[in-house]
C-alpha cells in the first residue's frame, strides 16, 4: 500500500499536502516526498522516514507554489531504497511531471526488458518509473493522451496523482482496486488523496470517489472528467482496504470502515462462537471496531486486555521481518487486571505470517488468561496479492499450507475461528462478491495475466 495527495489552486499547497500526508501516514512508514509547482518550476523533496520528521518547515518553505502532490510509500515493487521514494520526479522533451503511484502493475516486469533492450535507463527500481518512460516515449499530442496510451499498456492496480507544470491530474484503474477521492475545500483549491480522512484533517468537502477508468484534469481551477479506458469485466475494490488497511474513520467504496469492520466482527460471532468465554479483546488498533461489533452480537463483555504503543508503527507493513518480529513486544503490552483468571476472545483482523498471532495468544497467557480463543475477523489469507500488499509468495502465508486446526496448535490459541468468505461478503453489503477483489483468499485474480498465471499454478500444484 501506499498513500497519495494532491492539491492545487492554492497557496499552500505544500503545508496542505504535508497536513493530508500525515492524516495517510498508516499507508506507508518507510519514505515520502513532496513535489510543488509554482506554475514554472516543479520541486522536490523525498526523505526515508515518517512524514513528520521529514518535513520541517525549512523544507517546505522550499517548495513554493500553488500546486503540490506527496506520498507515503510502503514497498511492494521496488526495495525500500530512497531511490525508490516517491513522487518520481523528471524533465522530458515535453517539460517537466512528477507521479505518485498507489498499486502495482503486474506486467512492470517484462515492459521494463522490453524498454532496457531498446536502450532505455531506469533510476529505481519502481513499477512505477515504467508508467514514466512509456509516457516520455508516446507520439501523441497532449499530455493527458500521452498518459492514456502508457496506462493502456499497462496491467494491474493504479491510483496515479501526476503533475506538471500547470496541471494535476488523476487517474484510477479500470477495476478500481485502490481507491481515490474527490474534495474541494472553501477557498476552492480541488484536492485528491487516498482516503477521506486526508480530506477530513484539512476540512475539504469530499465532491465523491473518483469512478474506477476515470481520468481526472485539474487545470486553471476547472476540473475535466473523462472514462478513457475500456470497461473492466468486473469491479475488483481491495476487500482488504475494509479488513486493515484503511482508517476506520474514512469512507471508503461508499461505506464507513469503521461500520464495516464492526459488522465483520458481528458476523464472526454468528458464525464462529465462543460461548464459555468471559471477555473479549481486541488487537489494537485495526481490530477493535470488529471485537466491539463481535462483543455486541455475542453479548460477551468487550474490555481492554492489549495496549498499544503510537510510537511504533504498523508491524504488518514494517519491510523486514527482524524488525517486524521485534516490534510486536515494543507495539502491545497486556493488561494482567483484566485478563487474569479469564477466559478470553481475541479478535483481530487476519493471519498472514503467523507469528504475530503467536506472540500475541503467548502474551495473554503469560498475563494470566486461562484459554484463549482467537477469532479472525477475515477468510484465511491463501494467496499472495500482486496488487499492492506485500504478500508476495505463498510460502509466506501459513494458511496456504497449514488447516485450521494446525494453526490453531502453532500460534498455541485454545480454538481459533475465521470469518467465511460467504461471511465477509456479507459483512461489506456485497453477498455476491461481484464487486470486490478477494483474490488473497479466493485465488481469484481479476487481471488477465495473473488469472492466467494461477490457474496454471492450481492446476500444478
Amino acid at each position: 500500500m501506499c498513500g497519495i495527495f494532491g492539491i492545487t489552486g492554492h497557496g499552500e499547497a505544500s503545508n496542505l499536502t504535508y497536513l493530508g500526508l500525515h492524516a495517510l501516514q498508516h499507508r506507508g512508514q518507510e519514505s515520502a516526498g513532496i513535489v510543488s509547482s509554482d506554475g514554472h518550476t516543479l520541486r522536490a523533496h523525498r526523505q526515508m522516514g515518517l512524514v513528520a520528521d521529514i518535513f520541517t518547515a525549512p523544507v517546505i518553505e522550499g517548495l513554493p507554489g500553488d500546486a503540490a502532490i506527496g506520498h507515503v510509500r510502503y514497498s511492494t515493487a521496488g526495495g525500500s531504497q530512497l531511490k525508490n521514494a516517491q513522487p518520481l520526479f523528471v524533465a522530458y522533451a515535453g517539460g517537466q511531471f512528477s507521479i505518485a503511484h498507489n498499486g502495482n502493475i503486474v506486467n512492470a516486469a517484462e515492459i521494463k526488458a522490453s524498454l532496457e533492450a531498446e536502450g532505455a535507463l531506469f533510476q529505481s527500481d519502481a513499477d512505477t518509473e515504467v508508467v514514466m518512460h512509456l509516457l516520455a516515449r508516446s507520439k501523441q499530442p497532449t499530455f493527458e493522451a500521452k498518459l492514456v496510451e502508457a496506462l493502456r499498456k499497462v496491467e494491474g492496480a493504479y491510483s496515479i496523482l501526476l503533475l506538471t507544470e500547470d496541471k494535476l491530474i488523476a487517474v484510477r484503474d479500470p477495476h478500481g482496486f485502490r481507491p481515490l477521492v474527490l474534495g474541494k475545500m472553501k477557498e476552492g483549491a480541488y484536492v485528491v488523496a487516498s482516503e477521506t480522512t486526508a480530506l477530513d484533517l484539512i476540512e475539504a468537502e469530499v465532491i465523491r470517489e473518483m469512478e474506477p477508468g476515470e481520468l481526472v484534469v485539474i487545470e486553471n481551477g476547472v476540473l475535466r472528467a473523462s472514462m478513457p479506458f475500456k470497461p473492466a469485466p468486473r469491479l475488483g475494490r481491495c476487500i482488504f482496504e475494509h479488513v486493515y488497511f484503511a482508517k476506520p474513520d474514512s469512507v471508503l467504496f461508499g461505506s464507513s470502515v469503521y461500520e464495516v469492520r464492526k459488522r465483520l466482527g458481528m458476523q464472526l460471532a454468528r458464525e464462529q462462537p465462543a460461548p464459555d468465554a468471559d471477555l473479549v479483546i481486541a488487537v489494537p488498533d485495526s481490530g477493535v471496531p470488529a471485537a466491539i461489533g463481535f462483543s455486541q452480537t455475542s453479548g460477551i463483555p468487550y474490555d481492554v486486555g492489549l495496549i498499544r504503543s503510537h510510537y511504533v508503527g504498523r508491524t504488518f507493513i514494517e519491510p523486514q521481518q527482524s524488525i517486524r518480529h521485534f516490534g510486536v513486544k515494543l507495539k502491545l503490552s497486556a493488561v494482567r487486571s483484566v485478563l487474569k483468571g479469564k477466559r478470553v476472545v481475541v479478535v483481530d483482523d487476519s493471519i498472514v505470517r503467523g507469528t504475530t498471532s503467536r506472540k500475541i495468544v503467548k502474551m495473554l497467557k503469560a498475563a494470566g488468561a486461562v484459554s484463549v480463543h482467537l477469532r479472525i475477523s477475515s477468510p484465511p489469507t491463501q494467496w499472495p496479492c500482486y496488487y499492492g500488499i506485500d504478500t508476495p509468495s505463498r510460502t509466506e502465508l501459513i494458511a496456504a499450507s497449514h488447516s485450521t486446526e494446525e494453526i490453531a496448535k502453532y500460534v498455541t490459541a485454545d480454538s481459533l475461528g475465521y470469518l467465511s468468505l460467504e461471511g465477509l461478503g456479507t459483512a461489506v453489503e456485497d453477498p455476491k462478491r461481484n464487486t470486490y477483489c478477494t483474490a488473497c483468499f479466493s485465488g481469484q485474480y481479476l487481471t488477465e495475466k495473473l488469472s492466467r498465471d494461477s490457474d496454471v499454478a492450481k492446476l500444478s500444484a
